[in-house]
């Protein structure tokens, strides 16, 4: 059995040496990640330097994640600094290949560091962290097209090996997956050019694992909003982090459930074990 953790961290500097009442929340989190001892850890959005992380940062990931390989993937030009970004943490038994693939997406966002893949013997495990929309939909245009290429790219992975797919998709994909949807449709993450995408995507041969061992629970989320300070306690959040994988391997998952991440809002982990 293999157990793996996907989170939007949000900053993996404040994670490490932040010293705010935000950054211990994310610490905490952090924290309870690392009891669970995943074979591989995906973080999205660590908005770390077009370097990679600092020489204090990997000292401080070594020691909280002994026995871990970093990779990551980060924000170069022409995309901003210090933006989007991913990071893999893997136990140094394993022994992945290392693609960071371009798409093909439009704009700067095959530079903003979104996707990291790693290649198994039997599967391919790639995290993803999709662009959002933007406010007042500006990205919208861009982010379908980015839709359709990863779709096609994760395809194409498919045709080799089955495919592990997580990360923060930006998407609420049915009314259930958010908690108030009536307001929502022309919010980004849940327009219907975005829903439309998503459904594509898995047309393509995926399967939302979470829906597949839970059905139609309602009220199950992965994102609350930082600047509603309630959102977290009357629990009005969205579902927009996921774990995917191959149709033919869908009956191979045993657990993919949100890990609990006490007060801190924003983005909650996601855990996946399957036994392949």
């Amino acid at each position: 059995m293999l157990r793996f953790i996907s989170w939007n961290i949000d900053s993996l500097n404040a994670a490490l040496t932040g010293t705010s009442e935000r950054a211990i929340l994310t610490k905490n989190v952090l924290d309870t990640i690392r009891e669970y001892k995943p074979d591989v850890l995906a973080l999205q959005e660590t908005k770390l330097p077009c370097d990679g992380p600092s020489k204090k940062h990997m000292e401080i990931l070594k020691e909280k994640f002994c026995g871990y390989e970093f990779v990551w993937n980060c924000s170069v030009e022409p995309a901003r600094k210090g933006y989007a970004g991913t990071m893999f943490l893997y136990k140094n038994n394993l022994r992945p290949a290392v693609t960071i693939p371009s798409i093909g997406a439009p704009g700067t966002m095959d530079y903003e560091g979104r996707i990291i893949t790693l290649e198994f013997d039997d599967f391919f495990l790639t995290q993803v962290y999709t662009p959002n929309a933007g406010e007042n939909l500006n990205r919208l245009e861009e982010r379908q097209i980015w839709d359709i290429k990863f779709a096609e790219y994760l395809a194409s992975l498919d045709k080799e090996k089955p495919v592990i797919a997580t990360g923060d998709f930006n998407v609420a994909h049915k009314e259930i997956d958010l908690a108030h949807p009536e307001s929502n449709h022309r919010s980004a993450g849940f327009t219907d050019e975005e829903r439309q995408g998503f459904t594509n995507l898995l047309a393509k041969g995926f399967t939302d694992t979470f829906r597949y061992l839970h059905g139609d629970v309602t009220g199950a989320y992965t994102w609350w909003a930082q600047r509603v300070k309630t959102s977290k306690i009357n629990n009005s959040g969205w579902r927009i982090d996921y774990w995917l994988v191959s149709d033919r391997i869908a009956d191979r998952v045993i657990k993919s459930e949100m890990i609990d991440s006490g007060p801190r809002q924003d983005h909650t982990p996601i855990l996946l074990e399957i036994d392949l």
